[in-house]
């Protein structure tokens, strides 16, 4: 009922935001703006991917992109990061079936099963009360009320922002738009892989999935 990397996720933002706070003023520097985080991050990523989680390891590292750039890192670090991830998603690709097996299904699902192969005019649909449930929230409450959920996560979103915009410190800001974005982006996530707009990662929607972790 709880992951470890869910606590690895308010770490991240609490050490984040603390390294910010402190050296707010030199954060264009590569020995100050970049390689403290990407040494967290690159630690923390390491052993979810041995786990494996995929998603988690996805999302720590959006929420670590995001405080460090409210935070002040220099952009053209992340375009350097840019591209270099995309010279290591391409190379995932390739080892990926050896790999990770269950994650190359996956991409070969979202791509497509082919007239007359699908599973869910068969009423099937896996972890519907996990990763799944914003499809059996759809059928029950319909266009509106899929509409109102993503609208509560856009008003979260947007108080989170507010709060940080009035934070009497930058610690306290950095925090509030951590964790906010942390929901955020998961809810994106999760309603990305139900309307197939994403490979399944396997990542819960906050508030709404079973678990003690949601």
């Amino acid at each position: 009922t709880l992951q470890p990397s869910e606590i690895a996720k308010f770490a991240v933002v609490l050490v984040f935001a603390h390294i910010i706070s402190l050296n707010h003023s030199r954060m264009e520097s590569f020995a100050v703006g970049v390689v403290p985080f990407a040494l967290v991050l690159g630690a923390v990523a390491v052993l979810m991917l041995l786990e494996p989680h995929l998603s988690g390891t996805v999302l720590i590292l959006g929420i670590g992109a995001v405080l460090m750039f409210v935070g002040g890192t220099g952009l053209r670090w992340f375009v350097l990061a840019g591209v270099g991830g995309a010279g290591a998603i391409g190379a995932a690709i390739v080892i990926m079936p050896d790999l990770v097996p269950y994650a190359a299904s996956r991409l070969s699902s979202w791509l497509g099963l082919g007239l007359g192969n699908s599973r869910q005019k068969h009423l099937f649909v896996p972890e519907p009360q996990n990763d799944f449930i914003f499809s059996i929230l759809c059928e029950e409450l319909g266009f509106v009320g899929a509409c109102a959920v993503i609208l509560l996560f856009s008003l979260l979103l947007l108080r989170g922002v507010t709060l940080a915009a009035h934070a009497p410190d930058r610690f306290g800001a950095l925090l509030v738009v951590g964790f906010v974005v942390q929901v955020a982006l998961q809810a994106v996530l999760n309603i990305a892989v139900v309307t197939n707009t994403i490979p399944n990662t396997g990542i819960s929607l906050p508030f709404f999935s079973s678990g003690g972790t949601s």
